[in-house]
């Protein structure tokens, strides 16, 4: 239920202040605006308020299907025009304002981000503390002399302009950009608070970076934030409850390998399989103040078509945390600059999966938007606005790609007109928003595709 609401909530807020946006420069330039809708199809809710703007008599209605919205404006093109209101048409108006009012939803979009963006920064958001777990083995981060453990003070393309490192949620930003732009960093490391610091490069370029998910930080070999090697909740007739092992147990070693922290020790687990058979360990483990030794034996799982060993239990306890709280200007130009950030990179990604240097399992569809406002809604209300922003700024980017049933499609209409002096003619309109509807259609189905795959697969 919780995923549902949030999803609808979502949908709602986005899809309004996108048309709203339409709206309210339309309203501002003095074009009369018939009906504003959130959703299409069958009408569940309509009214009409009685005051409106000097002119107005806009009808507001919620739709049955929600998945998108429209702003209907007086126009020649869609039925006949009284003499005394044609000034008043979307059709006759400069070519500014048309192009004014379109790119108004897009700009709104975009404008919601860093609204949401500056709100997080001002809240404040708890988030893992920068302090790196053992890295993958033979990984660009263990190539490069990380061991773990070490406290990530600052990072940057250059040694001259590197910036401070909030929480590992900034580092792993950086780095998901850094790889993708194939981009090499620099990050200044310590193995405490006030230990000294040491600078170390991370050839990123040299990854072969195609989506950004798990597999690229495998590759980079930052997984997540130094956690305990100490398991949590077990689960009833898996290989740690059938080994006799409980909830609370620190491990120590797993054969002759000492464990460190709960990345390396979840690695290992992973690692207990050869030719496709899970291989048995002697675990030393740590209970109520003393030691004992375990024999282990993981079940085996596929992920990804790869035998990995599972244990069935939580393995890793809880990162430390820091609250990442900014002032008022920091907070406002530290949303500018990320939506601006999330912006090229959404595009740079659209990019390269057109050329076909990026996966199309990048795209997501609504079934994967759903599921990430119903995680992100039970993580509080930062990470729920953070969900929100995110999906605010691919919306307002992709609603500026140049597909004709886009707005985008209509920008580029329009700079035909302004650089040729002649509007496009209604047969190569017609062909052009065929050929947008099943492109769209095209890019709707992969990501549907990818939706199911990626939660049912």
């Amino acid at each position: 239920m919780l995923t549902v609401l949030a999803f609808l909530a979502a949908l709602g807020l986005l899809i309004a202040v996108h048309e709203y946006g339409h709206y309210r420069v339309a309203v501002a330039c003095g074009v009369k605006v018939l009906r504003f809708s959130v959703g299409f199809g069958k009408t569940i809710w309509r009214w009409q308020p009685k005051r409106q703007h000097p002119g107005q008599t806009t009808e507001f209605v919620i739709g049955a299907f929600p998945l998108g919205g429209y702003v209907k404006m007086l126009d020649e093109r869609e039925g006949p025009v009284d003499d005394a209101e044609r000034q008043r048409a979307f059709n006759v108006q400069p070519l500014k304002v048309r192009a004014a009012i379109v790119a108004a939803g897009p700009a709104a979009n975009l404008l919601l981000a860093v609204l949401l963006y500056a709100c997080v920064n001002w809240i404040g958001v708890q988030e893992p503390r920068a302090v790196l777990a053992s890295p993958v083995e033979s990984s660009v981060a263990a190539k490069a002399g990380l061991r773990g453990g070490e406290l990530v003070r600052r990072a940057g393309w250059a040694q001259e302009d590197m910036e401070p490192v909030r929480s590992l949620d900034d580092l792993r930003w950086l780095l998901t950009r850094a790889t993708l732009d194939g981009r090499d960093i620099w990050v200044d490391v310590a193995r405490s608070e006030e230990g000294e610091s040491r600078l170390v490069l991370l050839p990123l370029s040299r990854i072969e970076a195609r989506e950004a998910d798990a597999a690229l930080f495998r590759k980079i070999g930052i997984l997540g934030p130094w956690t305990p090697p100490v398991l949590g909740d077990v689960a009833a007739g898996g290989a740690a409850d059938r080994s006799g092992l409980r909830k609370g147990d620190v491990i120590i070693r797993i054969g002759p390998v000492p464990v460190v922290d709960g990345v390396q020790l979840r690695e290992l687990i992973r690692g207990s399989v050869a030719g496709g058979q899970a291989v048995a360990a002697v675990w030393r483990i740590e209970r109520a103040g003393g030691l004992i030794d375990v024999e282990v034996k993981p079940d085996v799982r596929l992920d990804n078509e790869k035998s990995v060993g599972r244990i069935g239990a939580f393995v890793g306890g809880p990162p430390a945390m820091v609250t990442v709280r900014h002032g008022i200007l920091e907070g406002a130009w530290s949303a500018v600059v990320r939506t601006a950030d999330v912006s090229l990179l959404t595009l740079r990604m659209l990019g390269r999966m057109l050329i076909g240097e990026a996966s199309l399992k990048n795209l997501s569809g609504p079934l994967t938007i759903a599921d990430y406002a119903g995680k992100s809604a039970s993580l509080g209300l930062t990470q729920y606005l953070v969900f929100l922003a995110l999906i605010s700024v691919s919306l307002g980017v992709l609603n500026l790609l140049p597909l004709p049933v886009l707005d985008g499609g209509h920008l580029m209409y329009y700079l035909w007109e302004g650089v040729s002096g002649r509007s496009v003619s209604g047969a190569w309109m017609e062909r052009l928003q065929r050929t947008g509807v099943a492109l769209l259609m095209v890019m709707m189905s992969i990501a549907l595709f990818n939706d199911v795959t990626r939660l049912f697969g």
